[in-house]
C-alpha cells in the first residue's frame, strides 16, 4: 500500500526538520571540534562555515540524482580520522604576516614538521563539504515535496525550524561543558530518521557512529573543554608551576608568583617583569582591575604587592576554573579579588568603579569571535574604544599597564598609538625578556615621571596626527600591519574559492554551461545568500560588542535571527499579499538606518532600553530580509535548486566578509546593501522579460 498525500507529507516534514537540525549540529560540532585537534583552524573557524554551505547547496544541487546517505556516515569517519592525523602533524606558519601561535606542545620531538598551514586548510574544507552533500540532498528532496503540494513557504519554515532546534540544543550541550562525545551524539542520533525504514543501512550508520565515537574517545585527552577551547593542565617537574595548554599549545603557565628562592633565570625575570608597574607606581594600590586574568598570575602578583581589592575580569569559564583548581597561590580564593566571568569591554562598559591601577593581561587568543567572523578574541580589547573606556575608569591617580609577548614591530606601533591615542601622550615602555611577555606598556597619571623613549615619541606623534593606522571598534585587527588582506589571506581564500568553484562545476550542469548561458544561475538566489551572511556577520559583531564577546551572546544572536526569519517567512506564508516590492523598502531604510547608527549609541545604561534598541536594530532588517526572500523563494519552481543557490550565495558572503580587513565592519552594512538592491533588480528584470513588451 503506498504512502497518501498526508503521510507523505509528515515524512517530508519529519525528514526536513531532522536534516536541518543534524546539519546546524554538525556545522557547530565540527566547528568547536576540527580546531581543538588542528590548531590552525582556530584562526579559521568560518572555514567550517563556508564548507557547511558549499556541501549543502551541492547536496542541493544533486537533490533528484542518486542519494550519497549510505555514504553519509562513511564520510564522517574520514572526516574525524584525517582531523586526528592532521592533528599529529606540526604545520608551520609561513610567514611574520600570519601571526599564528602555533606552539605544539602536546606532540612528540620526533612529530612530524610540514611548513605552511594551507594543507590541513584544503583538506579539511573540502572533506567538511562533502560530509554537508547527504543532508543537502535530503533538505532539497524535502523542500521539493513541499512546493510539489504548493506549499513552498511552510517546507522552507520546516527548515529553519529544525536549524532553530540545532541551535538551542548545542546551546545547552555548551552551557554543559560536556565533551566531543556530545557534541557529536545528537546530529549522529538525529541520522538514525533517515534510516527507519532500512535497516541494513540503519546498521552501518550506528556501525560508523560507533567508530567516530570510538575516534573521539581515544583522542580526548583534554582536562576539560570550554566554549573555546580543549584545556589541559600539566605539571613543571620539580616547580610548583602548572602549564595550561589550550587546544594543544601552550597557553598560559600559572605559576608560583611569590617563589622568590628558585633559582631559574626564567622565573627571576616573569617575577620582575609582572612587578615592573607596581614598583613605578610608587604607592599602595587601592583598587585594581585585572582584563584578561587567565588563571591568576597577574592577580597573585597583585596580591603580594598588597593590594586592597582586586577584580579578575576573565571570559573563559574553563581558565577560571583551571585557576582556582590549579593556580600554586589560588589567588582567586583570597577574599580581596572579586572574580567576573565576562569579557573586557563588557565590565569596563558597564562598571561605575574606578581603579588605581588597570592591568591588561596578555590577552592575546588562538580562536576567533564567532564563527561567521575573521575577527579574533582579544582583537576589541585592542581598540581606540577599548582604551579610552579603561581610561575613564581611572582614579584621578590611576595607571594602566598593558603587559604583550610583541612579535612585530608594527604591533608595537598599534599599541603604543592606542595609547597615545587614549592619553594624549607616549606611554612609558620596558622592554625585557620576561619570559611570559617581552613588553610592558605604562600610561596615565601615575606614570607621568616615567622616561618615554625618544623612538615612542615619534610613533605616538604620528598615530595622533592620524599617520598610523589604528585599530578600532570598525577595523579591530591589531594583528594586520594595515588595511587589507594579506598575501597569505588572500592566497588562501582565493584556493578556497577555487575549490567550491570546482565542487559546484562537478555537481551543476548550470555551472558548468554558466559561461554560455548566463541565465542558467539563480544570480538572484545567490545575492540574497551572500547578503543576509554579510548582514548576519555585522549583526554578530555588534551584538558582540554591545552585550559581551561570549559564546552566550553568539548563540542568542543566531537563534533570534532564525526566529526572526522565521516569524518572517510564516507571516508571509499565512498572508501572501506581503511581497517584496512591499518589504524591499523597509529593508533598504532599515540597513541605511544600521550604517548611520553606530554601535555604541546603543549602549544605553537601562538594560531593558539597551535590549529594546538591540531588537529593533537587528530584528527590523533581518524581519523586512525574510519577507523578501521567502516571497522570492516561493515564486521558484524548483526549490531545490533555489535553496542550493541561496546556499552558494551565503558561501560567496562568507569570503566576501574578509573585506572588513580593508573596508571595516561598517562598510558590510553597504556591501550587504548592494547586493540586495542588485537582487531586486534582477527581480524587476525578469518580471519585465515576462509581461513582455505588449504589457510594457
Amino acid at each position: 500500500m503506498r504512502d497518501g498525500p498526508d503521510t507523505a507529507r509528515r515524512t517530508a516534514l519529519l525528514e526536513l526538520v531532522a536534516a536541518s537540525s543534524a546539519a546546524l549540529l554538525q556545522e557547530l560540532a565540527l566547528i568547536r571540534w576540527l580546531p581543538a585537534e588542528v590548531r590552525v583552524l582556530g584562526y579559521f573557524p568560518n572555514l567550517v562555515l563556508i564548507a557547511a554551505f558549499l556541501g549543502l547547496g551541492v547536496g542541493s544541487l544533486r537533490a533528484r540524482d542518486r542519494s550519497w546517505l549510505v555514504l553519509w556516515p562513511v564520510l564522517l569517519v574520514v572526516l574525524t580520522g584525517s582531523a586526528l592525523l592532521l592533528g599529529r602533524v606540526a604545520f608551520t606558519a609561513e610567514g611574520v604576516t600570519e601571526h599564528l601561535w602555533l606552539l605544539y606542545e602536546d606532540l612528540p620531538p620526533d612529530a612530524p614538521v610540514v611548513e605552511g598551514v594551507r594543507l590541513p586548510v584544503v583538506i579539511l574544507f573540502l572533506l567538511t563539504a562533502l560530509s554537508f552533500v547527504p543532508l543537502g540532498q535530503i533538505i532539497g528532496r524535502r523542500l521539493q515535496t513541499f512546493a510539489a503540494s504548493r506549499d513552498a513557504l511552510h517546507g522552507y519554515a520546516a527548515d529553519l525550524g529544525g536549524s532553530l532546534a540545532g541551535v538551542v540544543l548545542f546551546a545547552l550541550v555548551s552551557y554543559g561543558s560536556l565533551r566531543p562525545v556530545w557534541w557529536f551524539a545528537p546530529f549522529l542520533a538525529v541520522g538514525l530518521v533517515f534510516y527507519r525504514r532500512r535497516p541494513g543501512l540503519a546498521a552501518g550508520h550506528v556501525a560508523a557512529a560507533v567508530v567516530v565515537v570510538a575516534l573521539l574517545v581515544r583522542s580526548d585527552d583534554a582536562d576539560l573543554y570550554s566554549p573555546y577551547y580543549a584545556l589541559t593542565a600539566v605539571g613543571v617537574e620539580g616547580l610548583p608551576d602548572v602549564r595550561i595548554r589550550a587546544n594543544g599549545s601552550l597557553h598560559q603557565v600559572a605559576a608560583d608568583m611569590t617563589a622568590y628562592d628558585i633559582d631559574l633565570e626564567w622565573r627571576r625575570r616573569a617575577l620582575d617583569g609582572y612587578r615592573i608597574p607596581h614598583r613605578a607606581l610608587g604607592r599602595p594600590i587601592r583598587r585594581a582591575l585585572v582584563l584578561g586574568a587567565g588563571t591568576g598570575n597577574d592577580v597573585a602578583v597583585l596580591l603580594d604587592s598588597g593590594a586592597s581589592e582586586i577584580h579578575a575580569v576573565e571570559i573563559d569559564p574553563g581558565i577560571i576554573r583551571l585557576g582556582r583548581d590549579v593556580h600554586p597561590n589560588h589567588p582567586y580564593a583570597d577574599p580581596r579579588v572579586r572574580v567576573h566571568n565576562t569579557d573586557a569591554r563588557t565590565f569596563l562598559q558597564h562598571t561605575d568603579e574606578t581603579f588605581d591601577l588597570i592591568v591588561f593581561g596578555t590577552l592575546d587568543s588562538m580562536t576567533r569571535l564567532s564563527a561567521l567572523s575573521s575577527v579574533r578574541l582579544d582583537n576589541f580589547v585592542y581598540t581606540r574604544e577599548a582604551i579610552r573606556a579603561a581610561r575613564g575608569r581611572l582614579t584621578d591617580d590611576g595607571g594602566l599597564a598593558l603587559y604583550f609577548m610583541v612579535g612585530e614591530p608594527y604591533i608595537h606601533r598599534h599599541l603604543v598609538g592606542l595609547l597615545a591615542d587614549a592619553f594624549g601622550r607616549a606611554p612609558a615602555v620596558v622592554q625585557g625578556s620576561f619570559s611570559m611577555f617581552n613588553t610592558v606598556y605604562m600610561a596615565g597619571p601615575a606614570f607621568l615621571r616615567l622616561p618615554r623613549r625618544a623612538v615612542d615619541v615619534e610613533v605616538a606623534e604620528e598615530a595622533r596626527a592620524g599617520a598610523v593606522d589604528l585599530p578600532g571598534d570598525d577595523w579591530p585587527y591589531l594583528y594586520l600591519p594595515e588595511r587589507g588582506v594579506t598575501p597569505f589571506y588572500a592566497g588562501t581564500l582565493l584556493l578556497l574559492a577555487l575549490l567550491a568553484a570546482g565542487l559546484l562545476a562537478a555537481a551543476s550542469p548550470a555551472v558548468r554551461a554558466a559561461p554560455k548561458r548566463p541565465g542558467s544561475i539563480d544570480v538572484e538566489m545567490v545575492l540574497y545568500g551572500a547578503a543576509f551572511l554579510l548582514m548576519e556577520t555585522k549583526f554578530v559583531t555588534s551584538m558582540n560588542l554591545l552585550w559581551g564577546a561570549t559564546w552566550l551572546t553568539s548563540a542568542v544572536v543566531f537563534g533570534a535571527v532564525l526566529a526572526t526569519i522565521l516569524g518572517g517567512t510564516l507571516l508571509r506564508s499565512a498572508r501572501p499579499g506581503i511581497s517584496w516590492t512591499a518589504a524591499g523598502p523597509g529593508l533598504v531604510l532599515s540597513l541605511l538606518v544600521v550604517y548611520a547608527v553606530p554601535v555604541h549609541a546603543l549602549a544605553l545604561p537601562s538594560a531593558a532600553a539597551r535590549l529594546a534598541a538591540s531588537a529593533l536594530y537587528v530584528g527590523l532588517p533581518v524581519f523586512f530580509a525574510s519577507l523578501c526572500f521567502a516571497d522570492r523563494f516561493a515564486a521558484r519552481p524548483s526549490l531545490d535548486a533555489a535553496f542550493a543557490w541561496n546556499l552558494v550565495g551565503a558561501v560567496l558572503g562568507g569570503l566576501l566578509e574578509f573585506l572588513s580587513m580593508t573596508l571595516g565592519f561598517r562598510a558590510l552594512t553597504l556591501v550587504a546593501l548592494a547586493a540586495y538592491l542588485l537582487a531586486f533588480l534582477t527581480a524587476l528584470r525578469a518580471r519585465a522579460l515576462t509581461l513582455g513588451p505588449a504589457s510594457r
